[in-house]
């Protein structure tokens, strides 16, 4: 619902603000690169889990969210890639303005502005000479606390690209932390990836219960196709065993390998 002034003229929505500053700083590129160090490390690590594995245990749902606007509207290293707003701009991109009074919404983002700071994925800071801007620092998406740079351009780290879709359509506020969880984990894989339920831990650092959740809610949006398979097992009491394989719907895409020779993992 849209506020409104006692005149009768709108205010601007948190989606309004959102899509605002989201078709200034990344409408040209559509697309929202993420590292995939931020959804799981590679093969290679003494342990799989990321950063990722902290939200969804933690429940942060509204960090996870501002976090990935936050990644998406800063696009320039001319100011340290960095984004500066006043508090209150803050307050309604970051969606805290619904249930709370303007001293409140502010000091709702500071909240969340700390729990990503200890996360590791951002800095912030009041402005010099002013008391209501904030300026909102980008560091690596894996939360080592290491300096950030766009992935792709001047490195070869994989990343996956989330659509700027998800916030004009409305996904990014409808979906809960298991299904976004796992859009951001099969944007990572390929077409029909199968998720054995008792490496979810071991692979992505939640349970196996808040994966298939999370597979459920975006295939009931229409997000996603689950195609049922069955394999031989030869110690089943049936016989045979089924595994289910995800594949992302459009405009929503999984990581494409380079052309010519072995996928590079998670790299686009």
């Amino acid at each position: 619902m849209t506020d409104q002034l006692a005149d009768g003229s709108d205010v601007a929505t948190a989606l309004e603000t959102q899509l605002y500053f989201l078709d200034r700083k990344a409408g040209r590129r559509g697309f929202l690169p993420v590292r995939r160090d931020f959804v799981q490390w590679p093969p290679r690590a003494k342990e799989r889990p990321s950063v990722l594995a902290s939200f969804v245990r933690g429940r942060d749902v509204r960090a996870l969210r501002s976090y990935l606007f936050i990644l998406a509207v800063t696009s320039s290293d001319l100011d340290g890639w960095s984004t500066t707003l006043n508090s209150s701009v803050w307050a309604r991109a970051l969606n805290t303005t619904d249930s709370a009074d303007a001293t409140s919404a502010r000091a709702a983002v500071i909240k969340i502005l700390d729990r990503l700071q200890r996360r590791g994925l951002v800095t912030y800071e009041r402005v010099a000479g002013s008391s209501h801007s904030v300026r909102v620092s980008l560091l690596r998406e894996d939360g080592s606390g290491e300096a950030y740079t766009r992935p792709g351009y001047e490195n070869r780290d994989p990343y996956l690209k989330l659509p700027l879709d998800i916030w004009a359509g409305g996904q990014i506020h409808d979906l809960g932390l298991p299904a976004l969880a796992m859009l951001l984990v099969l944007s990572c894989e390929r077409p029909g990836f199968e998720l054995p339920a008792e490496r979810t831990p071991e692979w992505y650092g939640w349970s196996a219960d808040t994966a298939e959740r999370g597979f459920k809610e975006p295939a009931k949006k229409g997000l996603l196709e689950v195609k049922k398979t069955y394999k031989k097992a030869p110690a089943s009491p049936k016989g045979y065993t089924h595994c289910n394989q995800y594949t992302l719907v459009a405009p929503y895409r999984h990581r494409i390998p380079p052309p010519g020779g072995t996928p590079t993992e998670g790299h686009i």
